[in-house]
């Protein structure tokens, strides 16, 4: 499993972005696919997970109605879209999989469940 996140950027508060996790082929079938972050001095958080079998999705409590994922299999390509950013949202955001139970929706959003990590991308939000 690879995977490859891109969408990163300098962003005004207010101001959307719209991350990108590339992932080798068929792992969107069988892996869910979270999205974490790290801030300097701060433990890599969750953000938002996607559940391979479904469209579910789960988002931490500070991005719930800002943030968006969503996947495209046939593009083998997870996205986090993020509106309304704030300051604090200023992190390095990373994509990982979790194989997860055969069978069910599974969309953890522990670190300590997923397996397989991409490198991050810088997002900066000013304000």
């Amino acid at each position: 499993v690879q995977l490859q996140a891109s969408g990163g950027g300098l962003v005004q508060a207010g101001g959307s972005l719209r991350l990108s996790c590339a992932a080798s082929r068929n792992t969107l079938d069988y892996y869910a696919i979270g999205w974490f972050r790290q801030a300097p001095g701060k433990e890599r958080e969750g953000v938002s997970s996607i559940s391979s079998s479904d469209d579910a999705t789960y988002y931490a409590t500070s991005v719930r109605g800002r943030f968006t994922t969503s996947r495209d299999n046939n593009k083998n390509t997870v996205y986090l879209q993020m509106n309304n950013l704030k300051p604090d949202d200023t992190a390095v955001y990373y994509c990982a999989a979790s194989a997860g139970p055969s069978g069910g929706s599974w969309y953890p959003l522990s670190i300590y469940e997923y397996n397989y990590w991409g490198q991050g991308t810088q997002v900066t939000v000013s304000s």
